[in-house]
């Protein structure tokens, strides 16, 4: 039997929220063509202050095989990664927001926190790697 390609992506978006916590409203999979298959970003939507922000990337040959990479990460990556706190503010306002990261170092958080937007709309106050539990 044939199973439906759509079908069994919806399924792996289904079991990467579940590995992350987070709804379907609250992810975002973003798929582009890229040389040699197909790049997919993957965006977290923070309900609390409705700012998205870049949880990972990665790639494959198909978007099934792409997304089989990405449930692969979800999986391993609190293990892999280390977890950082960042503390900002949106020019112009007077909220100071805490988000948190998981990445291989101090410039991977900043690179996710700073996805896809102006560098100069943004204020951060901290970056705080977090203590090994």
């Amino acid at each position: 039997m044939t199973v439906d390609k759509n079908i069994e992506q919806a399924q792996l978006q289904g079991e990467i929220g579940k590995y992350i916590g987070l709804g379907q409203n609250s992810l975002v999979f973003q798929f582009e063509e890229a040389p040699g298959g197909v790049l997919l970003r993957l965006i977290t939507i923070n309900p609390m202050h409705n700012q998205s922000f870049l949880f990972h990337t990665c790639n494959g040959e198909t978007r099934t095989e792409t997304l089989k990479h990405m449930l692969d990460y979800v999986k391993s990556y609190k293990e892999a990664e280390s977890s950082f706190t960042i503390q900002w503010n949106l020019k112009g306002e007077n909220i100071l927001h805490t988000s948190y990261f998981r990445a291989k170092n101090i410039l991977g958080a900043l690179d996710k926190l700073y996805y896809d937007r102006d560098p100069n709309g943004i204020t951060v106050f901290s970056v705080m790697m977090n203590p090994i539990s």
